[in-house]
């Protein structure tokens, strides 16, 4: 609890024991002898005790204009009991409201909790090291560009940046939500706001403070509160007139019937009274945001950051999710997936690496540099042997691959147009992957595979997307067909649309948006780089963060912090599970209130049933809001 809950708890377990004393000697006959005045100046000190507040502020909103809110509702309705004598009743109601405020307070900081949990990875400060080699303490904000950073073990990463020196384990919990920490040597790139493990790391700041990953994730979470969903808009318009409306039709209640000679007017404005108690819209005004702020919270746990609650009012509606396929099912890593030697010749795998790895240790192109890296993991690090190469005779041969000599003999590397592939053998199946083929010495070798790696976790997202009622999984790629339907089919995509260009997958997208039911939303899940046209057209732009990656925040309405794509139904089913929890909060706070009112106006029912009308259900429907925070 915060200071200020600690003490307006205070005051109701005073006035409590105050309200509980006072009814017990009411009940027993003790307090008849004193005369009336004397029953109201008793009542009215723990009232004031419990309720200045609220009167206090109550003529604040009316000396501003802002009239009918709650805090009025309350002081005229207590007013009224006290007016006609009922002063026990007065003094009920406004303690058990301030014990609704309290737990309506108490829960909405929980809430907050979890994202407050996100905002703690601002760091306090940055250690600039300077030319002479000292450490200088600077605030984040006066870091630049090219600025060397020291961040020694347990300190917060200030700014984005490289690694100079140093080898460590970063905690990303706060950002992605993952437990396990990642490993980051000399050369890395690191993020703002991960928690450095162990160890001393140097970095290079590659961004200014303003323009790091946290500073961007800050501005977006506090600006999440803004972008309401469509039930918080109905509630705050429906306030706006319910509230004047129900005051006016207690004056109405109070007046009318003495006027018309029916009712007394002690019993009129005792109704009146009950029908004010009652009809506080708190338990609408306050379960609704809240339940949605509950669903952000359980969002943020799992490092998925909504930008609002409409994304995630939308989010529950999603029946499509469209899938990029680079950088978002698969790595954009091109790594050697098969070596296959001819069956004809005597290489052996390694054999046949070793010769394609030193053909192209001078090419600076991806499928090169993967075909490098594959003997270098195999070969504990070490280069490939280039002693044997004559670069002089090396030439690339446009579109086709390259020729050498390599131990006095022709080496090629490439496509089945360079190298002569014999038909006992036959080509390979290009759909998985990029295939380069190898003859040397005038004879067929062998090939080797080249392929994009799929995500771990991949086929396993979109079995449960599927599991939870999303009906079409659609994959855009410019990648050729047979290895777009080659990925399809290992994932479980079924829908499958390839050799698109950036402006091709806007297109689809809005053809697939116009087809879509009126009631259901358009998921597109991409990287954030290249995808941001798309992004922003879906009805749920959804980016893989890529640990922060800027245009990915910037685009998209959902960001996962890591790339886990298992993430999206787990957001989904809380975006569902949020909105059900709305739905009901309305229905059963709107018929509560709606028999009370009736049976108020009708004088069948008491001040207490009025106290359970508005504060009971105001606890209700927040504790029931509260769940949307646990998502098991």
């Amino acid at each position: 609890m915060t200071k200020k809950q600690k003490k307006v708890r205070n005051r109701i377990i005073i006035v409590l024991i105050m309200f509980a004393s006072l009814m017990i000697l009411e009940k027993t006959g003790v307090l008849d002898p004193i005369p009336w005045y004397g029953q109201f100046v008793i009542f009215l000190v723990p009232y004031i005790i419990i309720g200045y507040d609220v009167i206090k502020k109550a003529c604040i909103n009316i000396s501003h204009g802002q009239v009918f809110d709650e805090n009025f509702l309350m002081m005229i309705a207590t007013f009224g009991a006290f007016g006609i004598g009922e002063y026990s009743e007065a003094l009920a109601v406004m303690l058990f409201y301030q014990v609704g405020e309290l737990f309506q307070s108490v829960a909405v900081s929980k809430s907050r909790q979890s994202i407050s949990d996100l905002m703690s990875i601002a760091p306090e400060s940055a250690n600039i090291v300077r030319e002479d080699g000292s450490v200088e303490e600077v605030d984040p904000e006066e870091v630049s560009v090219g600025d060397t950073i020291l961040v020694r073990a347990g300190e917060k990463i200030p700014v984005d940046g490289t690694v100079l020196e140093g080898e460590s384990f970063v905690d990303t919990a706060a950002l992605t939500g993952e437990s396990v920490p990642r490993r980051v040597a000399t050369g890395d790139d690191v993020i703002s706001g991960c928690v450095n493990g162990e160890g001393i790391l140097k970095l290079r700041a590659i961004k200014a403070y303003e323009d790091s990953t946290v500073a961007k994730i800050l501005e977006l979470v506090e600006n999440a509160s803004n972008k309401k969903s469509r039930m918080e808009n109905f509630i705050t318009r429906f306030a706006r007139y319910y509230t004047p409306v129900v005051t006016i039709g207690a004056v109405l209640l109070a007046v009318l019937p003495p006027l018309l000679g029916q009712l007394a007017f002690s019993d009129s404005i005792r109704r009146a009274c009950i029908f004010l108690i009652v009809s506080c819209p708190c338990a609408l005004v306050i379960s609704v945001p809240l339940g949605f702020f509950g669903g952000i919270g359980a969002s943020s746990k799992k490092g998925v950051l909504v930008k609002g609650s409409n994304f995630l009012e939308a989010a529950a509606l999603i029946d499509t999710v469209v899938f990029d396929k680079t950088g978002t099912i698969t790595k954009g890593e091109f790594k050697v997936s098969e070596i296959i030697p001819s069956g004809q010749s005597s290489f052996s795998e390694d054999e046949l690496l070793t010769l394609a790895a030193a053909g192209e240790a001078f090419s600076n192109h991806p499928i090169a540099r993967s075909i490098i890296q594959c003997y270098q993991e195999r070969n504990g690090g070490a280069a490939p042997d280039t002693s044997l190469i004559d670069q002089a005779q090396t030439k690339e041969i446009a579109g086709n691959g390259l020729s050498t000599v390599y131990n006095g003999k022709e080496l090629l590397l490439g496509n089945s147009r360079l190298i002569d592939v014999p038909a006992s053998i036959g080509l390979l199946d290009e759909s998985a992957g990029t295939v380069i083929y190898i003859g040397y010495d005038g004879s067929y070798a062998g090939a080797i595979v080249i392929a994009d790696t799929i995500k771990g976790g991949v086929k396993e997202a979109i079995s449960s997307l599927y599991d939870i009622g999303v009906k079409r999984a659609v994959m855009l790629t410019g990648d050729n067909k047979d290895i777009a339907q080659h990925v399809a089919d290992q994932v479980g995509i079924n829908d499958v649309k390839a050799g698109l260009l950036p402006a091709d997958k806007v297109s689809a997208v809005e053809k697939m948006l116009n087809e879509e039911d009126n009631n259901k939303r358009l998921a597109f899940v991409g990287d954030g780089i290249n995808d941001a046209p798309v992004l922003m057209r879906a009805d749920v732009g959804i980016a893989m963060g890529s640990l922060g990656s800027d245009a990915a925040i910037e685009a998209a309405d959902i960001v996962i912090m890591d790339d886990d794509l298992r993430k999206i139904s787990s957001v989904v089913r809380i975006a569902r599970k949020t909105v059900r929890i709305v739905k009901e909060n309305i229905v059963f706070a709107l018929a509560v209130k709606l028999i009370i009112l009736v049976l108020g106006a009708l004088g069948l029912t008491t001040m207490w049933l009025a106290v359970f009308g508005d504060v009971g259900v105001a606890v209700i429907a927040i504790l029931n809001s509260m769940r949307a925070l646990n998502d098991k």
